[in-house]
C-alpha cells in the first residue's frame, strides 16, 4: 500500500453511495460509535460474523489479500460510506479486508439490528441491498475471494468451478497448464500434483481435493448438519420456482426449508440475460436474479441449504420427509417438488473422450473466459442455446449454432432469432445434428455434422461445444410415488387425479391445481409436467403453491377438529 495521505475512491458505479445524516442516525441509534487508529483492521478477508461499519470521520481502505505481500486496494472510502457486502446477509467469509487508512471514527451495528432498521426503513433498505448487490458483482468479475488452483483437463478441477460459479462465490482460477508460476506456488505450499485440485480461502485455508461441500463450508455457506430439521413447507429444488415458494412461504408465516444439489438458481441461474422477464427492460442475468431472491428470501426468515441432495422421500404420521445425500432428513407438513429439469447428454462418439475437457451444458463468464478467441458450437433450438449463443459470440471467434428443427423460430423467441441473424459472429446450421466429437490428446478439435435434410456431412472446428439439447426431469428421487407422465414429469391436477382416483375418492375431493397424486406434496416448474418452461411461469407457480399450501394445510386442520 502506498505512503502519504490517501484520497478517497470516487464511486463510479453506486457501489459505494454516501448515506444522508438522517439515514445514519436511523442506524446509530442501533449501534454504537468506536474511533479508529490508522492501521487498524475492522474485519479480515476470511471473517464470518462481523458488524456492518459506516465511516463517520477517517478513511478506510479494502484491500485483497491483506498480509500476503501482494496487497491490493481495491478502493478507499470516508465518511458517510458503509462497508461490507453480501456476507453479512448470508453468513459467507468477508472477501476484502478493510484496514483503517486515516484514524477517525465508524458506527458498528450488529447484523441483526441491522436487519430491524431495514425492515421499517424499505429506502434504505432497497440502498444497502443495490450497493451490496453491485459490489458483489464487481468481485466476482475480479476474481476476489478464494483461489483454486488446477487442471483443465482434470474433472475435479471443472466441478469445484462449476460449483463455485453457480453459486455466485467469487474466486480466481490458476490453471496448472498456463501458469508459469503454478509449480512454485504448489512446492511452497507443499502440495503435491496428486493433491491438486487445491482451494486457498483467506490468508491460512488451503484445501487438498476438496469436495463442494467442503468449499461451500470454507467460504460459508449453510451446509447441512446430520440431523432431522422440521417445518411447514420443505422445497425441493431453489430454482426460480423454488426460491418465490421460498419468499412467499416464509413471508406468510410458514417455516420454510428449501434445499438443492447444486446452487440457487437451476437452470435459469446460468443464463447469461434474461430479457423478457416483467419489470426488467433492460434485462437482469440469471445469477443476479437468483442473488436478489436468496437475499429476500432470507430477509422472510427461509432456511437455505446448498449442496443438498434430496434421494428419497417417504409420507408418515401425516408428515413427510426427505432423505438427503450425507444422512440429513428433512420433514415437512407439505413437500413441494420443484426440483426441475437437466440438460440431455449428447450421446454420440467421442463424448466420452472430450466430455469432462470441452463439453458445457451452461455458459457463464467462466466458460466465455476460457473460450475466448476460440470457434465453438452450440447445439440447440431453444431459449437457452440462443442465449448461449450470443454470450460466447462477445469473444469467441466464431459459434456454429447447430439446430435439429428445419426454423430457428419453432421453439426459440423472437426477439433471440432477429437478435442471432444480426450477429456476424454467429453461423445457424438448422436441419443438423452432431454425429461426432474429435480431438487429440482430451482436447476437442471439431465436430462432424449432418444435415438431416440433404444427407450431406460436414465438419467444423470446436474448442468447446455447448448443449442445450432438451431436458430430463429431476424426478428419480421421488421413487414412483407420486404419479408422473410418459417422460417422467410429475403429474398435477386434474391429470394426478385421473392417475390415482381412488386415493382422491376416498378424500372426498380433487386434487388443487398444482397437487400431485399424493395429497400433500404439490409439484411447480420444469419437473411439472405441461408446464411452461420460462422463469416467469416457474416463479408463478411457486408463488401460487402457496396459496395451496395454506388451502391444504386449512383442510387437515379443519378435519382434525371435527
Amino acid at each position: 500500500m502506498t505512503s502519504g495521505r490517501p484520497a478517497e475512491t470516487p464511486d463510479t458505479t453506486g457501489a459505494f453511495p454516501r448515506l444522508t445524516q438522517e439515514q445514519i442516525g436511523a442506524l446509530a441509534a442501533q449501534g454504537e460509535r468506536r474511533p479508529t487508529a490508522e492501521g487498524e483492521v475492522l474485519y479480515a478477508e476470511g471473517d464470518r460474523g462481523r458488524d456492518f461499519y459506516v465511516v463517520l470521520s477517517g478513511l478506510v481502505a479494502l484491500a485483497e489479500s491483506w498480509g500476503t505481500g501482494d496487497e491490493e486496494v481495491t478502493g478507499v472510502h470516508g465518511p458517510g460510506r458503509f462497508l461490507g457486502g453480501l456476507s453479512l446477509f448470508t453468513g459467507r467469509a468477508m472477501l476484502l479486508t478493510a484496514v483503517v487508512r486515516e484514524a477517525g471514527e465508524v458506527l458498528a451495528v450488529p447484523v441483526p439490528r441491522l436487519r430491524e432498521v431495514l425492515a421499517s426503513d424499505q429506502a434504505l433498505g432497497d440502498l444497502i441491498l443495490r450497493a451490496f448487490l453491485v459490489r458483489h458483482s464487481a468481485l466476482t468479475g475480479i476474481g476476489a475471494g478464494c483461489r483454486i488452483l488446477g487442471s483443465r483437463f482434470d474433472p475435479d478441477t471443472r466441478r469445484l468451478r462449476e460449483f463455485a460459479t453457480r453459486n455466485r462465490i467469487p474466486h480466481r482460477w490458476i490453471d496448472l497448464e498456463d501458469d508459469p508460476h503454478s509449480e512454485d506456488l504448489l512446492r511452497e505450499l507443499g502440495v503435491r500434483p496428486e493433491d491438486t485440485p487445491v482451494v486457498i480461502c483467506g490468508r491460512q485455508a488451503i484445501l487438498r481435493h476438496p469436495s463442494p461441500a467442503e468449499l461451500a463450508r470454507a467460504v460459508g455457506l449453510p451446509v447441512p448438519a446430520q440431523r432431522q430439521v422440521s417445518g411447514d413447507l420443505v422445497v425441493v429444488g431453489a430454482g426460480p420456482a423454488g426460491l418465490a415458494a421460498a419468499v412467499y412461504g416464509a413471508s406468510e408465516g410458514l417455516r420454510t426449508i428449501v434445499m438443492d444439489g447444486i446452487a440457487a438458481g437451476g437452470q435459469a441461474g446460468t443464463a447469461s440475460r434474461i430479457e423478457n422477464y416483467l419489470g426488467f427492460p433492460a434485462g437482469i442475468s440469471g445469477a443476479e436474479l437468483s442473488d436478489r431472491a436468496v437475499v429476500q428470501a432470507r430477509k422472510f426468515g427461509a432456511e437455505l441449504t446448498v449442496p443438498i441432495e434430496a434421494v428419497s422421500m417417504e409420507r408418515a404420521d401425516g408428515h413427510f420427509t426427505v432423505r438427503c445425500a450425507g444422512g440429513t432428513e428433512v420433514t415437512g407438513h407439505t413437500l413441494l417438488v420443484a426440483s426441475g429439469a437437466r440438460y440431455r447428454r449428447l450421446v454420440v462418439p467421442g463424448m466420452d473422450t472430450y466430455e469432462s475437457s470441452s463439453v458445457y451444458y451452461a455458459a457463464t463468464d467462466v466458460e466465455v473466459r476460457l473460450c475466448a478467441g476460440d470457434p465453438v458450437a452450440v447445439a440447440g433450438g431453444g431459449n437457452s442455446a440462443g442465449q448461449a449463443a450470443l454470450f460466447l459470440a462477445r469473444t469467441a471467434a466464431q459459434v456454429n449454432l447447430i439446430v435439429r428443427a428445419a426454423d430457428l423460430g419453432k421453439d426459440m423467441s423472437r426477439y433471440l432469432v432477429d437478435r442471432i441473424g444480426r450477429s456476424p459472429a454467429i453461423t445457424v446450421l438448422t436441419s443438423t445434428e452432431i454425429r461426432e466429437l474429435r480431438g487429440k490428446d482430451h482436447e476437442l478439435h471439431e465436430l462432424t455434422v449432418e444435415n438431416t435434410q440433404t444427407g450431406e456431412w460436414s465438419t467444423i472446428p470446436a474448442r468447446a461445444l455447448f448443449v442445450f439439447i432438451g431436458a430430463e426431469p429431476h424426478s428419480d428421487w421421488l421413487g414412483g410415488q407420486v404419479a408422473l407422465d410418459g417422460r417422467g414429469f410429475v403429474l398435477t391436477g386434474p391429470t394426478a387425479a385421473t392417475a390415482a382416483s381412488d386415493t382422491w375418492r376416498d378424500l372426498g375431493r380433487e386434487p388443487l391445481v398444482l397437487e400431485t397424486s399424493l395429497p400433500g406434496v404439490f409439484a411447480v416448474g420444469d419437473v411439472r409436467s405441461g408446464s411452461v418452461k420460462r422463469v416467469a411461469s416457474a416463479v408463478g407457480e411457486g408463488s401460487m403453491a402457496v396459496r395451496l399450501v395454506h388451502t391444504y394445510l386449512g383442510g387437515v386442520r379443519a378435519d382434525a377438529e371435527r
